[in-house]
């Protein structure tokens, strides 16, 4: 691996030069310092050379530059050997030139050239990613890549993939998914690591490109090109650079805690002020209204001259004179006139009866205003309530009224806005439970008392608005113990509000991964919580009314009551089972490790999507291992791919939870192992259904709960056992084989694999 050339950006930008020296003008007050390098201006609090740049202390020069000859035969400015392209003192930003990474498939020798994966770490600097102004860019043929955090002091994660479609139904100018993706960052990060996924990047396919590429790159300079995957000259049109936005700030304490430290404090011109970073702390300086220049030097800011008519649109109607004042700029009518110079009616000066006729025009005229005001407050509220009015009808509100009034005793209410607001404090974030793909979610507390999570949904298409109002009413009717219920929604906005049970416990990876000594919960709770998570999709496959596909199966999305109880919630990607084959293909939606691979390539969403989901949150109770985690061995980072290897080669034990080997016989825990790899298998129509997988589920938690030592009576042992001694007439185990007359061991089969297996007694 090798680190992209920004990461030099952050940790040492002028190592040249002891930081003693610089620390030495903390003003950059040097009147000899060089102040521009080619066609860059270069203002304090950066600077060229010993004592011209702000140095913060603790070994960091984030704001050294330095001003380099390129083969070009000009001078550019490098922090460190990164280009410098822009500086603005005003938004606190940097403008860099950035390496884009490439990774080619070589058709000669059939692997990738290069690794794929490389990261930049901005921890120790004042430098953050602009999550407003840069986007995660993927170009290429089937190329999935991610951004992540690149070390354990962070957690994100955020994937794009690029798809093949026909050469024909590329388009210029358009990322969105077909040969270019792009995808937001979070806000406030200072390290990033990007990886290609060597499974689905495949760059192959006759007609395009061989090499996928991946950058952060400023969206609003980057204009997609079919060419750069048809041609592949995306390096060569770019010079193998893009433009990278970073935020940076002079201080990391708020403007508050700034101010109490004198000698520190940044904003030193007078008529400037500090601002509080909108990415992450810290704060900046800007210069007050009505003066221009630079806050971080003495005097830097200076008054603007607004009547200067060469420089800015002279501001007072004539025959008004424009008079300038420090911050600002009066108007005034010229000798022997009267009248407003800003609007243009200066006029003659009247005789007292003209002052009275002005006077009672005047009064005339603020009556009129005033019942124009109330007029048109008037209108905005009717207009208000019509906007409320046709968002309710869009949304299928009428259509829920109708159903709702032919089918009595349903239990579904329509909340208006204002009830909500009022539940969160006007959706205070101090309120988020949590965000995803498919939106935000807020606690809140309703009118009545009751606890409720309120998930603020994000745009949706035409198709779903048409159909939004029958799902609702669908799943208001989903009637499960292991399901979150949905109370109600709110139709009245633009995008539609889910109102849900709350749920206090958290989620199932908080429960494994999240709290301190989270994985100490008994291998017979794990089986309870799988088994009624497999019973909820069950229920929702088959006995729903239309059957619904839930679509993001994960351990996050199951909630975790004081009882252990699992309640499967979010259904955010969830769809109505289709009716004919057109229907299934949509677009991919879901989470990285839990998504089916055959959904991934064909777009297809079946209700054995959610069986390959559900069988991976069972590795995770098996294992207590992350379905995808960065940090670990290139084998070992998709839980799926590693948990499939290691039953290949006999290596179960090595992946297992400590926890559960000690306390539950091995021969249970393969059962349940096995049962995972059925629904893990890569073709969809050979997993079993959710049903199935339920039974399965229930009849391991019969043999776990029913010790073979007592006596149970000969229709209890039919019940629980699946298979018999003439199915299952001997196993081998480690030590030899043993026979069904065998008193320490019973012999079980699976119904779907008819594997026997041997659980000791």
């Amino acid at each position: 691996m090798r680190r992209m050339l920004v990461g030099a950006l952050i940790t040492v930008l002028v190592s040249a030069w002891p930081p003693e020296a610089a620390a030495a003008a903390p003003y950059g007050g040097n009147t000899s310092c060089q102040r521009r390098c080619g066609d860059l201006d270069i203002p304090y609090p950066f600077g060229i050379g010993c004592g011209c740049y702000l140095y913060t202390g603790e070994g960091d020069t984030t704001f050294g530059l330095t001003c380099n000859l390129t083969a070009d035969g000009t001078y550019k400015a490098f922090c460190y050997d990164v280009q410098v392209t822009n500086i603005s003192l005003r938004r606190g930003q940097a403008r860099v030139r950035s390496d884009i990474r490439s990774w080619c498939y070589n058709r000669t020798s059939g692997s990738m050239d290069d690794n794929n994966i490389w990261w930049s770490d901005f921890t120790d600097s004042q430098f953050r990613l602009s999550d407003e102004a840069n986007r995660f860019t993927v170009i290429g043929c089937n190329s999935l890549a991610y951004v992540s955090s690149a070390n354990t002091g962070s957690k994100y994660m955020t994937g794009c993939m690029a798809t093949c479609p026909a050469a024909g139904r590329l388009v210029n100018g358009s990322c969105a998914g077909m040969g270019c993706c792009q995808a937001a960052i979070p806000r406030g990060i200072n390290t990033y690591q990007v990886a290609f996924d060597d499974r689905f990047t495949t760059t192959r396919t006759r007609g395009f490109s061989r090499c996928s590429y991946a950058a952060l790159v400023e969206a609003a300079a980057f204009d997609f090109r079919t060419t750069y995957v048809t041609a592949d000259d995306f390096m060569e049109s770019t010079g193998g650079k893009v433009p990278l936005v970073l935020d940076w700030v002079v201080g990391k304490e708020t403007c508050r805690e700034a101010k109490r430290n004198a000698t520190a404090y940044m904003c030193v011109s007078s008529n400037s002020k500090c601002v509080d970073s909108s990415n992450g702390p810290g704060y900046l300086c800007n210069c007050s209204q009505g003066y221009d220049g630079n806050p971080y030097v003495p005097d830097g800011c200076q008054d603007v001259n607004e009547c200067d008519d060469t420089k800015f649109k002279y501001p007072c109607s004539v025959p008004g004179t424009c008079v300038n004042t420090a911050g600002g700029f009066l108007c005034s009518c010229p000798d022997k006139t009267t009248g407003n110079a800003y609007n243009g009616t200066c006029e003659a000066k009247k005789s007292q009866l003209g002052v009275r006729m002005a006077v009672g025009v005047s009064v005339g005229l603020v009556v009129l205003a005033v019942a124009t005001s109330c007029a048109y407050m008037i209108h905005q509220k009717r207009s208000l309530a019509a906007v409320k009015q046709r968002y309710f009808r869009q949304h299928g509100g009428l259509l829920l009224f109708e159903e709702m009034k032919s089918k009595q005793g349903l239990s579904f209410t329509l909340f208006t806005k204002e009830e909500l607001e009022e539940a969160t404090d006007k959706f205070d974030e101090r309120n988020v439970l949590g965000k995803g793909g498919n939106g935000t979610v807020y606690k809140g507390t309703l009118r009545d008392k009751r606890l409720v999570a309120i998930k603020k949904c994000k745009l949706i298409s035409e198709r779903q608005e048409k159909e939004f109002a029958k799902e609702m009413l669908i799943l208001s009717q989903v009637n499960h113990r292991n399901v979150v219920r949905l109370y109600g929604c709110c139709l009245e906005v633009e995008v539609p509000m889910l109102v849900y049970q709350f749920i206090p416990n958290g989620t199932l990876y908080q429960l494994i991964h999240g709290r301190p000594h989270g994985s100490r919960i008994s291998f017979t709770t794990r089986l309870k919580i799988a088994h009624e998570t497999a019973e909820a999709l069950a229920y929702l496959h088959s006995w729903a009314s239309p059957p619904i596909i839930h679509g993001d199966v994960k351990s996050p999305n199951i909630l975790i009551d004081e009882d252990y109880t699992a309640k499967v919630a979010d259904f955010g990607a969830s769809a109505l089972a289709p009716t004919d084959e057109d229907q299934f293909v949509t677009v991919v939606q879901g989470t990285y490790g839990y998504l089916d691979p055959e959904y991934m390539q064909t777009s297809k969403l079946t209700s054995k999507s959610d069986v390959y989901s559900f069988g991976v949150v069972l590795l995770e109770l098996l294992t207590c291992k992350k379905a995808m985690n960065l940090q670990e061995l290139e084998e070992e980072k998709n839980l799926s791919s590693h948990f499939l290897l290691a039953m290949s080669e006999n290596r179960l034990d090595e992946i297992l939870d400590e926890q559960i080997k000690g306390e539950q016989s091995i021969e249970l825990i393969e059962q349940v192992a096995e049962l995972a790899k059925e629904y893990l298998v890569m073709a969809s129509d050979k997993r079993p259904s959710m049903r199935e997988v339920a039974e399965e589920l229930d009849r391991v938690r019969k043999l776990l709960q029913h010790p073979w030592g007592q006596q149970t009576s000969d229709e209890e042992q039919k019940a629980l056992l699946v298979g018999s001694p003439s199915a299952c007439p001997e196993i081998e185990l480690s030590n030899g084989y043993f026979s069904l007359t065998d008193s320490a061991y019973l012999g079980v089969q699976s119904p779907r694999s008819g594997r026997c297996s041997a659980v000791s007694l």
